[in-house]
């Protein structure tokens, strides 16, 4: 009786989540991967749709025998082992048609065996990315939570850990209005685990966190900055083999910060160079390879190195048809060299933070990054809740990726309406990025003004002004591109970070035939013609590389995808306006 009044309980109270916060893991609980030795969790894992949040309502993590007062086997509603299986990392809407559309709760089990290899290590567990909100359970214990579908989360199981282990995961796709992002978007929301899932083993004090860089305003200074996951005392070591360094670091409250003479050779995207490096602390050791240079705005030119720039660019979302969200290491790499091959040194990975292997190749093949947090279109900007996630979200993908030389620009968000709510909470993003991290440059994605100007309020806190326009499609009236720069003024460099139009591949018709390869193409050609005129424009991105699933999209040639890719879906066919971009950016380097 005492068990079926329980079950009762649960079954009516109304926020069950509740019992579950306060153990939410953020950036703070981050720590340095870089080069470590870690023990991967991919593969299969038992898994069960969840859409009424039994689980969590009736506590299943807590035993896998439900027993009455006086001893008695109850019936249970789950059979961990007998679920089917699903490999993680993957989006689950790509595993089976059933689940295409599927946007609630899933659950994934395993055992795993963890026999200790040095007494008094600490265990971690890290999941690269969940959409949206994670929860741990490990042993019939709650861990913690993670909300952000994009950035890393960092669990540690020290104390909770035995010989055999059932861990069991939640995760909710669910969309809702007071996230980041919002309820509404224009992309598919996939669910899933679809990141890789590690466990670590550090010694009780270990490196937390390890920022690598030149200082600013110098290119003979190498600026070394290290923190301890506790406010320890003593001496630490940084080495730099090929530049001669090794640096004794003296660490005061977990933390130590040095400045050492160097003379690196610049990364950039003719020659990323890297270097490898090392930073011990105790018994924890941690490596990286990086590259060092300085990226900075003079007036309204951007400069890599010294040299001025043109951002010579294209958009990317995060997806391919086969695995959604879930991209491998080798569709990164095609999705860098066809930028490369389309006369690109830069791509704006829209609209939230990619994998890292997307900055990782980067840094090796020689492509500059722009990288951003989805603050996307009508965020909650008065509430704290939001900002606060948004926030961490920041940084969460800042202390991530700020060790990589192709990342260059930190963009705060897209389209956003121009709100004293909305300027005070990306204003605040602002400053915190600076904060963590004053080597890059800062943007955001604005709109042009009702009356046609580049006069977005945010522009003052920015680096660089970002700026989306569609004029020959959603404005059709290309007098107003030219009209556009005539009215604008701007002290700061400008990026177009969107322009564009649908074009389905197969599909003919005349210029003025909306959806159309010829449409696109003249689209193109007239927005680069207009382009290149103006001096203070230093870069663009068009939208966007490949087409991609979008569910707003209904008409018959989009057929639920976003078709202003200058390649297909499937990566196999360059529409015309691909050349007409090439081409352009031929004649810029030229310019260079």
């Amino acid at each position: 009786m005492e068990t079926k009044q329980q079950a009762l309980a649960d079954i009516h109270v109304e926020d069950y989540r509740a019992q579950y916060r306060g153990k939410e893991v953020t950036a703070s609980d981050m720590l340095f991967t870089g080069v470590r030795e870690r023990e991967s969790l991919d593969g299969l894992w038992h898994y069960a749709v969840d859409p009424y949040d039994t689980c969590l309502r009736e506590h299943w993590y807590r035993t896998e025998k439900r027993l009455s007062a006086q001893g008695f086997t109850l019936p249970q509603d789950y059979s961990y082992d007998e679920w089917p299986v699903m490999a993680l990392p993957c989006c689950w809407n790509t595993q089976q048609d059933r689940l295409f559309w599927y946007e609630s709760s899933v659950i994934f089990t395993r055992r795993f065996r963890y026999l200790p290899k040095k007494e008094g290590e600490r265990v971690f567990l890290r999941v690269g990315a969940a959409n949206y909100t994670l929860r741990v359970f490990l042993n019939g214990r709650f861990i913690g939570s993670h909300t952000g579908g994009s950035t890393p989360a960092f669990f540690e199981l020290t104390g909770n850990l035995e010989t055999d282990n059932r861990i069991l995961l939640t995760v909710d796709a669910s969309r809702r209005p007071e996230q980041v992002p919002t309820d509404h978007t224009d992309w598919f929301n996939y669910g899933g685990i679809y990141r890789e899932l590690e466990l670590f083993r550090v010694p009780r004090v270990f490196l937390r966190d390890l920022f690598v860089r030149l200082e600013p305003g110098s290119r003979e200074r190498i600026m070394i900055t290290a923190r301890l996951s506790e406010a320890a005392e003593g001496e630490g070591l940084f080495s730099l083999p090929e530049l001669g360094i090794r640096e004794t670091l003296r660490f005061h409250a977990g933390e130590a910060t040095a400045a050492v003479p160097a003379s690196p050779e610049l990364w950039s995207p003719e020659t990323p160079k890297l270097y490898e490096l090392s930073c011990s602390f105790g018994e924890d050791e941690v490596r990286d390879r990086v590259g060092f240079r300085q990226i900075e705005v003079r007036g309204r030119e951007i400069l890599l190195n010294g040299k001025r720039l043109f951002l010579r660019g294209v958009s990317l979302h995060e997806e391919s048809l086969e695995h959604g969200k879930a991209v491998t290491e080798e569709e990164c790499r095609e999705a860098i060299l066809e930028a490369k091959a389309l006369g690109c040194n830069f791509m704006r990975l829209a609209h939230y933070p990619h994998t890292e292997k997307m900055a990782l190749l980067a840094d090796e093949l020689g492509m500059l990054l722009w990288e951003e947090i989805p603050v996307y279109w009508a965020i909650c900007f008065d509430r704290p809740d939001t900002y606060a996630e948004a926030e961490n979200q920041l940084r969460e993908l800042i202390l991530r990726d700020r060790d990589r030389a192709s990342v260059v620009l930190w963009s705060v968000g897209n389209e956003n309406a121009d709100t004293d709510g909305r300027f005070r909470f990306m204003k605040s993003l602002a400053e915190e990025a600076r904060r963590l991290d004053g080597t890059r440059l800062l943007t955001a994605a604005c709109m042009v003004s009702a009356d046609n100007v580049i006069a977005d309020r945010l522009a003052e806190v920015l680096d660089v002004i970002g700026l989306n326009e569609y004029y020959g499609w959603y404005s059709p009236d290309f007098r107003q591109l030219s009209e556009l720069f005539q009215n604008s003024r701007p002290s700061k460099p400008v990026i177009v970070s969107e322009f564009g139009a649908d074009a389905l591949w197969g599909h003919h018709g005349t210029i003025d035939d909306k959806g159309t390869l010829e449409c696109q193409e003249e689209v193109y050609r007239r927005q680069t013609l207009e382009l290149g005129k103006i001096p203070y424009v230093r870069g663009m991105t068009p939208w966007i590389l490949y087409d991609f699933r979008c569910p707003r999209r209904t008409h018959i040639l989009q057929g639920y995808f976003n078709r202003k890719g200058l390649v297909t879906a499937d990566r196999q066919h360059r529409k015309p306006a691909w050349y007409v971009l090439r081409e352009f950016y031929e004649k810029k380097r030229e310019e260079e």
